[in-house]
């Protein structure tokens, strides 16, 4: 990334998180018209977005057929915005069912940005929610799948993003980890490891903070993990949540908040960051309500207080 970015023109991404890839009659995003992609693409541009990362939760880019890839990337293109990074959710490539699937759809994806000139990838080990997960108000306030706690699984995992971190260095592609709980990037000193042994100079953390902090059990404080994490950060993923604990009873609760609200204080975050020469793109995300416009605070927040 450029190192002439600052508050006006650093690249800061809609997440489409709030879109489903499942419409209510059935059909597929996959599968709309042009002009349906483009009215989709309308309200990322009236919220006053210049970039987008169609996260894949919403569209699957890389399924797409080549035609269609390109038809979306011109259409991408005549709504005025840009794709500064491509986000994957719950394709790990150890899962215990569809790990070598997630595989190939995993090197498909580096293939598809740079076709379309996206320089950087987010890929992560968390798995599909779970069926309490989908039934609870909040998904990450019930249990979901754990990474193994084997030393074979962690080496397979390292051994198969190095093989993604090839492919990616080969097409000049950066992949950012992220974040998750339950994971080997679960906690920041377990995502450091990770990240080292990896030992990839295009491959670094995604440090999506707000994963973590969400959780209703003790988790570090967010200043110690984004001190740890900060050296190796890339591509982030940045989303807020407010969280009270009660020290009697041991009681944790939390809810999204926006980014300047929440408990973490990303103008803090960032700094440290930007310290040890972070140069990426950003993406803003928001659970509940309306997240397009709660992305678009948070977007203003971050021109607020990058640098000038």
């Amino acid at each position: 990334m450029s190192s002439s970015f600052n508050r006006t023109n650093w690249p800061i991404a809609a997440a489409m998180i709030q879109y489903a890839n499942i419409l209510p009659d059935g059909s597929s995003v996959q599968d709309q018209k042009p002009e349906e992609w483009a009215a989709t693409l309308s309200e990322v541009t009236d919220a006053g977005f210049t970039e987008i990362d169609p996260t894949d939760s919403w569209i699957r880019l890389a399924d797409l057929s080549l035609p269609r890839q390109q038809l979306f990337a011109d259409l991408v293109k005549e709504a005025g915005l840009t794709i500064p990074g491509l986000s994957t959710a719950r394709r790990s490539i150890i899962d215990p069912e569809q790990a070598d699937e997630n595989l190939a759809y995993s090197h498909r994806v580096i293939d598809t940005a740079a076709r379309l000139g996206i320089k950087e990838v987010s890929f992560g080990l968390f798995y599909p929610l779970t069926p309490a997960q989908k039934a609870a108000l909040w998904f990450w306030t019930a249990q979901g799948t754990v990474n193994p706690d084997d030393r074979e699984t962690w080496t397979k995992a390292v051994s198969r993003i190095r093989e993604l971190a090839r492919h990616a260095q080969e097409v000049g592609i950066g992949l950012s980890l992220e974040m998750y709980e339950d994971t080997y990037l679960g906690t920041a000193d377990s995502a450091v490891r990770f990240v080292q042994d990896v030992d990839y100079p295009n491959v670094g953390i995604n440090a999506d903070l707000g994963n973590l902090v969400r959780l209703h059990r003790p988790v570090e404080h967010w200043a110690s993990m984004m001190q740890k994490v900060a050296p190796f950060a890339r591509y982030w993923h940045v989303k807020n949540y407010y969280r009270t604990e009660d020290a009697t009873s041991g009681m944790v609760v939390t809810a999204p908040a926006p980014l300047e609200f929440g408990v973490i204080s990303y103008r803090a975050a960032i700094k440290m960051a930007l310290a040890h020469g972070f140069r990426s793109a950003f993406l803003v995300e928001h659970y509940g309500g309306d997240g397009l416009s709660v992305s678009a605070t948070n977007r203003n927040y971050l021109r607020r207080i990058l640098p000038k």
